[in-house]
Order: C-alpha cells, then sequence, then structure tokens
C-alpha cells in the first residue's frame, strides 16, 4: 500500500514523500532533486511511534528503532491515522510469531 505526502505541505513541493507498507517491512521515500533518500524499516524493528497531527496543516509521522528515528511530513490525518494501524497490526503479527 503506498501513501503520498501533499504537494502543498512544506518540503514535498517538487518531490513529495513516500510511505509503502509492504507485507514484512516499510519503505520511506523522500525523494531529492539529484538524489533521494530510501529507508526500510522491518516492523518488529520498529520501537516506538509518534504522530504530531496539528488542528490544521500537514501531520508528522516518526518512526524509532534501536538508535534511529526517521520522520517524515506532509500526510494528512487520515492517512497518518491508517498507516498507523497497519504498522501497528504489523508490529503485533511479528511478535506473535
Amino acid at each position: 500500500m503506498k501513501f503520498t505526502a501533499s504537494r502543498l505541505s512544506e518540503g514535498n513541493k517538487v518531490f513529495p514523500a513516500e510511505i509503502h507498507l509492504e507485507e514484512n517491512s516499510i519503505e520511506i521515500k523522500v525523494p531529492g532533486l539529484f538524489s533521494g533518500d530510501s529507508k526500510y524499516l522491518n516492523y518488529e524493528d520498529i520501537t516506538s511511534i509518534e504522530v504530531d497531527s496539528p488542528m490544521i496543516g500537514f501531520a508528522t509521522l516518526r518512526l524509532f528503532t534501536t538508535g534511529t528515528k526517521v520522520e517524515v511530513h506532509g500526510f494528512s490525518k487520515s492517512d497518518i491515522k491508517e498507516i498507523r494501524k497497519i504498522i501497528d497490526e504489523n508490529r503485533t503479527k511479528r511478535r506473535r510469531a
């Protein structure tokens, strides 16, 4: 499942960030003009999730793993809720397995 940040949000005007939720991992792509940044996180490696969702504007998602923080901005509140729900479900599945 793929989610794309809004082009109206700060830092996403030309190259919006993307979150790809796959069966075993999450890929976060932050494109750039000459190069971009992609991070892959296994669900079981995610230790904490933070969401900053102001009343007006776009939400920010922060994912923490051991020693790493990944932050993406510019998603709608409904997208962030759905992303968090899927991540939480997959983290729970992986811990039970």
